[in-house]
């Protein structure tokens, strides 16, 4: 019975990482596409602040005076440091390979791009090295997982060896 649980934890596991490879894809796929958009957002602004002859900081200091350009104005701040951070990486993620996405990994968790990808992403079955090193990974983790907490469920009532006298 243990040993079929710590396999269903493999499988589990092996079934759930193997899908990384494809998912991280489709994530720096929505990021590049996000990180234009925001960029177009960004140029529109530089470019208004421009013609009026001021940087965007000073721009965005002469957005005051009502609550609506107050709001305005932390929008752009928002806009401009998700703009740097999704730039930054889609600069990492940009051309690797799903080894390196996992490496970088904290480099897919932008909630508003993770939930669309997520929402979109239909799991499949990897047949390439990626998908099956991953599957692997998962494997191992999974079974291993499941194991300990059996272990840590079996440990209240495992008998203690009594010292002989």
């Amino acid at each position: 019975m243990i040993r079929a649980l710590i396999l269903a934890g493999g499988i589990a596991g092996a079934a759930g990482l193997s899908q990384f490879p494809e998912y991280s894809q489709q994530y720096s796929q929505r990021l590049g596409g996000a990180v234009d958009a925001l960029g177009q957002v960004v140029a529109d602004f530089d470019a208004s602040a421009a013609a009026a002859g001021l940087s965007r900081d000073a721009a965005l200091a002469q957005m005051t005076g009502s609550a609506f350009l107050d709001r305005r104005r932390a929008d752009m701040a928002r806009t401009f440091a998700r703009h740097a951070r999704l730039s930054a990486d889609l600069s990492a993620l940009r051309g690797a390979g799903p080894f390196m996405r996992a490496y970088h990994a904290t480099r897919l968790t932008d909630p508003d791009i993770a939930a669309r990808a997520l929402a979109d992403f239909r799991p499949a079955l990897p047949l390439d090295f990626a998908g099956l090193a991953f599957g692997l990974v998962g494997f191992g983790l999974g079974a291993g997982l499941v194991s300990g907490l059996l272990r840590l469920l079996r440990w209240p009532f495992a008998r203690r060896a009594r010292p002989a006298g």
